[in-house]
This record gives C-alpha cells, structure tokens and sequence, in this order.
C-alpha cells in the first residue's frame, strides 16, 4: 500500500508566526471555549494528534498523563520547552501508522490537523484503533461549507461547490470538507457522535481589526450552540466516542510497531527495539522517533 503524503512542519516557525504574534488571539481563545465544553475533563491517558509546539496541551484537563504526537521533531522540542516532562510523552511519527496498541487511550484529540490528511478516512480510522470502548475524541475540521466560501460560489468568484460532499484542497496537502462527509468518515470508523460545536464564526480580517477580541470571542461563544442547526462557520468541533464493545489494552502493552504491527518492542538505552522485525526506533532526548528505523 503506498504511504499517503504527509504534510511536515519540519523546521517551521508556525508557531511564533502564526500563535506568539497576538493576530489569532481570537481564534485561540474561542477553540479554548470550545474545548473545555466538549472534552471530558479527566482520565488515564490522552493521545493529542498533530500537537505541534504544545499550544492546546495544558487545556487538557486532569489526565494521568498526555502523549503529544507531531510528524515535526522539532514541533515536540519546542512543546518540551513549553510544558516539560513530568506527565507527557512526545512521539514523532504520523497518523495513519500510530505506534501504539489498540485500545491504550481512553481520550484523543486532532485540532488543525485533519485539514492537512490527503486520507481523512484512513487517519481517523487509526485513531479508532488505539481508543478503548467508550473514549471520547474530540476532532476539529475545517468546514467547507462556511459562510465566505458559500458567498463567493454564489458570486462566481471561486469554482467549487461549497455545497459538494467532495473534499477541496486550496493550496497543497490544506483540505476542507463539508461536515456531512466528516460524519460520515467517523461513523465509518466506529464512532458515535455526540455533541458538535461551530466556531471561528467571525475570522474575518476586517472585523478582528476594527472590533475588540472579547466582543467576538463573547459573540461566537453564543453561537457555537448552532452547530445542530446549521454549520456556516470555518472551523467546527465534534465530539464522538468510540464503541462501547472495543476492549482497552491488554496488560502492559503500550507500543505497537509500525512497521509489522507488533505489540513486543523493548526499551533498550537509546531505542526501542521490535521483536516482531528487528526494526529499532529511535528515542533521543526524551522523543520517541518513529517516522524511520534507526
């Protein structure tokens, strides 16, 4: 099967300029909203996908202990600087080959990630794979049905269909779907939905400039409760749990090989070796490298 390409944020300064600049301080802080109405505050361990630098991670409240996975090495160096050591584990690999054994969380998160999947099925079918019956997964998309898209179809500015159930990518490895194929891809994969959330409603240059950040983060903290009725905004949050009947982990297994799927793989100094393969993984300054074998 040939590998789907993965969007790499490899040395990137996204962090510093797109968050630290203080320009997105209104799309920071109503995902916060919309975060803590959604998560389940509390658990054994949660597996946050595409961390980055650790922006979301203290939002995630009273868990045993975090695993925060990015393609980007140098992402998790700076959410270690960030946040530390006591309590996280900082994985390097990519989603749709997740080194961890079936049912080992009891909660996931994906926010700003899903956009960048050229197979948003495949990668949402593994995290099914390593939540337990019941785990909650909070997912972020973004929409393409929202409002400026919809106006600038109906004024011939752009040519797709905002309105079509099939994914568009903007500019290379950044999709946007329409919130009924996202549906669609986590009933597929084994979910249930729960609650859905709309949020962003007013990321519109002009209006951050001229209009104070806590009007609109006030503004859109009331609309977000519209997401049952219509869903117009660039960005939305759903929240789904996985079956009831998959089996959490079994013993201690934590780690799963993804190369032969092997859950036996021993912590050797500077490594973790699969007794599946042979294959060894990398684990350097408290980051465990699984994008290629040592």
């Amino acid at each position: 099967m040939t590998q789907p390409p993965v969007c790499d944020y490899e040395g990137s300064d996204y962090q510093q300029t797109f968050w630290d600049t203080g320009t997105r301080i209104y799309e920071d802080r109503v995902e916060e909203i919309a975060i803590h109405r959604l998560l389940p505050s509390g658990g054994r361990r949660l597996l946050e996908l595409g961390a980055g630098a650790g922006r979301n991670t203290r939002r995630y409240r009273d868990f045993d202990q975090i695993v925060l996975l990015d393609y980007a090495r140098s992402q998790l160096e700076l959410a270690q600087q960030r946040l530390g050591t006591e309590g996280y584990i900082y994985v390097a690999a990519d989603v749709y080959r997740l080194p961890f054994a079936p049912g080992v969380f009891d909660c996931a998160t994906m926010i700003r990630t899903l956009h960048h999947m050229a197979e948003p099925q495949a990668a949402l079918n593994q995290v099914g794979s390593v939540l337990q019956g019941g785990g909650a997964f909070l997912l972020e998309f973004a929409n393409k049905r929202n409002l400026k898209a919809v106006l600038r179809w109906m004024l011939r500015r752009q040519d797709w269909n905002p309105f079509d159930n099939a994914p568009v990518e903007y500019i290379k490895l950044n999709y946007d779907f329409h919130p009924a194929a996202v549906r669609s891809w986590l009933k597929e994969a084994g979910f249930k939905i729960e609650r859905q959330l709309t949020v962003s409603h007013f990321r519109v240059d002009f209006l951050k400039r001229i209009v104070p950040p806590g009007i609109l983060v006030g503004l859109d903290s009331m609309l977000q409760w519209t997401a049952p009725l219509v869903q117009l905004s660039p960005s939305v949050f759903v929240l789904s749990t996985a079956a009831a009947d998959k089996p959490a982990a079994q013993g201690n297994a934590f780690w799963r090989c993804p190369a032969c799927g092997s859950l036996e793989l021993e912590q050797e100094k500077h490594a973790l070796c699969c007794k599946g393969c042979g294959l060894r993984w990398s684990v350097k300054n408290g980051i465990y490298d699984f994008k290629d074998p040592i």
